[in-house]
C-alpha cells in the first residue's frame, strides 16, 4: 500500500480452532433495517467491516452484536482513527490459523490490485476482504482469495443487499453470503 495508508493489525481468538466472523461493507449511514436481526442470528465472534461506513454510530450497533473491527473506506472522512488497512491474524492459543488483509479498495474489476496483493504477501495473508464496489464477490487472484460481503447499505442499481460470513474450523475456510432481505444463503443468479 502507497505509505501514506495508515496500516493496524489485530488478532481475533479462536475457541478450539472454530471461530465465524461476519463481514460487512458499504453501510453508508443507512444499514438495512434487517441488518441487526440476521447478524445476530449469525453469532459471529467479530464482525468485520470493510469501509464506506459514513456515520460511525454504525460500528457502535454492530458492537452491541460482537467486537467490531474496521478499516475506512473512501467516504468515511470523519473515521481519521480508523486504518485503511488492517492485517488480521485467527489465532488458536498462539498458533496461527488464517491471516486476512481486510481494506476498502482492493480490486479493479475481477482482479487484485497489485500493491493490494504485495501488502497482503508481506503480511503473510492468504485472503483480502475488501468492500467498494458493492458486488459480493468470492474468487482468487494472484495466488490470493479475494472476498467482497457486498453491501448491506442502499441498494446500488440491481445490486443484492447481502453481508458475508466467515467459518473456521479445523476443516478449512469457508466463505458464504447472506442476503439481509431473507437471511438466507445468498447465490449468484
Amino acid at each position: 500500500m502507497p505509505p501514506a495508508l495508515r496500516t493496524d493489525a489485530a488478532t481475533i481468538e479462536a475457541h478450539s480452532g472454530t471461530l465465524r466472523l461476519a463481514v460487512v461493507a458499504d453501510t453508508h449511514s443507512q444499514p438495512h433495517p434487517n441488518t441487526a436481526k440476521y447478524l445476530a442470528a449469525l453469532a459471529p465472534d467479530a464482525i468485520l467491516h470493510g469501509g464506506d461506513i459514513g456515520e460511525l454510530e454504525v460500528l457502535d450497533e454492530l458492537a452491541k452484536i460482537a467486537p467490531v473491527y474496521a478499516v475506512r473506506g473512501n467516504i468515511d472522512t470523519r473515521a481519521r482513527d480508523l486504518p485503511d488497512v488492517l492485517n488480521i491474524e485467527l489465532a488458536d492459543n498462539g498458533r496461527t490459523l488464517l491471516r486476512i488483509l481486510l481494506t476498502h479498495i482492493a480490486v479493479y474489476g475481477p482482479k487484485l490490485r497489485g500493491e493490494v496483493a504485495a501488502a497482503a504477501r508481506k503480511a503473510k495473508a492468504s485472503l483480502v476482504v475488501c468492500g467498494h464496489s458493492h458486488v459480493p464477490f468470492i474468487g482468487s487472484d494472484r495466488g490470493l482469495t479475494v472476498f467482497n460481503p457486498g453491501s448491506i447499505g442502499p441498494r446500488r442499481f440491481s445490486l443484492p443487499i447481502v453481508f458475508g460470513k466467515i467459518d473456521l474450523s479445523p476443516a478449512g475456510v469457508k466463505l458464504a453470503h447472506v442476503s439481509v432481505e431473507t437471511g438466507e444463503t445468498w447465490l449468484p443468479p
